[in-house]
């Protein structure tokens, strides 16, 4: 079997494009049956976030699957996304993981989101039952690889994430945060990072809206802020300075409409939102609203910027690091051929033995004496365990086979300067 991934980016596409290909998680068990049914495909799993839709695949045979085509029809998207995919084979599949769950691949780099995302998407497969053992072997490896990353480098040292570096932007747009007022709309773990960074910049106030309202009130306990329902949002937009948003809505949950109605009862106050959900759940047109400061994902770019150039040392010692432990995966799934033949050499290996140690407890029973039994035993066991491989190595001579017995020498690691049959 080989590895593919085909994936999409913050880096190759924008989030318009990005976020028609999402798969959330009702539309998950569906897709990786579609995967798992493709022509070739063995194995699936797809990891989808806000910056990256990726499909991982082994495939058999030596056509690689089209995986762009089957994204653009099970999406629908009637967009050609050939140009704003990548497709990786082998080794460069299994650097690329690795360099993914490093957060060397991340909109910042160092973030430590993804590796929990990763590990989310690799549960959900074998959950499904679409991870199989070449799947298996590479995310263990990952996970395995990534924890090595962290601790023999500092990529991870004041790890800024997406929603740090929204606060970031927040503080630079507000002095005085403790006479300021967020309302962050989810309770998901962007929305949780976003709400520790502002609690500890000395938010003033916090209001959480989620649709789910008890998650939202278990989240807002933490902090000391108060919990709304989505269907309350619109009502209490005008309070907030600061807005930060990550649903997984499939459609904006905060409309030009009430922005703007929001905006007139501030009387022109400024308002800072940013939008980091992919669907975008901010309508694109607030950015026109005057007093509206917008941001999506993308404009966090400069912040992201800034903070890849204290990285980069790191991230090299990082890549270095990765390089070498591809090389050891990659040598690892040869023995995955391998395997089946060597169980099988064990399992006759083993039943010869118990046939052999019955036949030298019978004579024990029988009376014989028990240097007559181990001989009996040591004996036969050679005997037997040596018949096929003796056998083989005649043949193979009488053939003039000389690479069978070059190959004896280097298995049962035999000594002798001339081991090869003349001709």
């Amino acid at each position: 079997m080989s590895l593919l991934v085909l994936g999409l980016n913050h880096r190759t596409a924008p989030v318009e494009v990005r976020e028609k290909v999402v798969f959330d998680g009702p539309r998950m068990p569906a897709a990786l049956d579609e995967l798992a049914h493709l022509p070739g495909v063995q194995e699936g799993l797809i990891l989808s976030t806000c910056n990256r839709t990726e499909v991982y695949c082994a495939f058999t045979g030596d056509t690689p699957p089209r995986l762009a085509e089957w994204l653009e029809h099970f999406h629908g998207t009637g967009h050609d996304l050939s140009e704003c995919t990548y497709e990786l084979h082998g080794p460069s599949a299994v650097e690329h993981v690795y360099a993914v769950a490093a957060g060397l691949d991340s909109l910042i780099i160092g973030e430590p989101q993804i590796l929990g995302q990763l590990k989310d998407a690799y549960r959900g497969a074998q959950q499904h039952g679409s991870a199989g053992p070449m799947l298996n072997r590479l995310f263990q490896s990952t996970f395995a690889v990534a924890k090595r990353v962290r601790s023999e480098t500092r990529i991870g040292a004041s790890a800024v994430s997406v929603a740090s570096a929204a606060v970031h932007l927040a503080r630079r747009v507000f002095s005085g945060f403790e006479h300021h007022t967020a309302v962050l709309v989810g309770a998901g773990e962007m929305i949780e990072l976003a709400a520790r960074h502002l609690h500890a910049q000395g938010l003033g106030r916090m209001i959480i809206a989620n649709r789910t309202l008890g998650r939202a009130e278990e989240l807002a306990a933490e902090f000391k802020a108060s919990a709304i329902g989505l269907d309350a949002l619109a009502s209490h937009l005008a309070q907030a300075d600061i807005v930060i948003s990550s649903t997984a809505s499939p459609v904006p949950v905060i409309t030009y409409a009430d922005t703007l109605a929001a905006i007139k009862s501030r009387r022109r106050k400024p308002m800072f939102m940013v939008d980091i959900a992919v669907p975008r759940d901010i309508e694109a047109r607030v950015s026109e609203i005057e007093d509206v400061y917008l941001y999506t994902i993308d404009d966090l770019r400069q912040v992201v910027d800034e903070n890849l150039k204290a990285r980069h040392d790191e991230a090299n010692e990082a890549r270095v690091l990765i390089a070498e432990e591809v090389q050891k995966f990659i040598a690892s799934l040869k023995t995955l051929d391998v395997t089946p033949t060597i169980r099988g050499l064990r399992e006759k290996a083993e039943s010869t033995k118990a046939q052999t140690l019955e036949q030298a407890r019978k004579l024990l029973a029988s009376g014989k004496p028990p240097e007559e039994a181990l001989k009996f035993l040591a004996n036969t066991l050679t005997n037997r365990l040596l018949h096929a491989p003796s056998h083989a190595l005649r043949e193979a001579a009488e053939r003039g086979d000389a690479r069978l017995v070059e190959a004896a020498h280097r298995l049962y690691a035999l000594d002798g300067d001339d081991h090869t049959p003349s001709a």
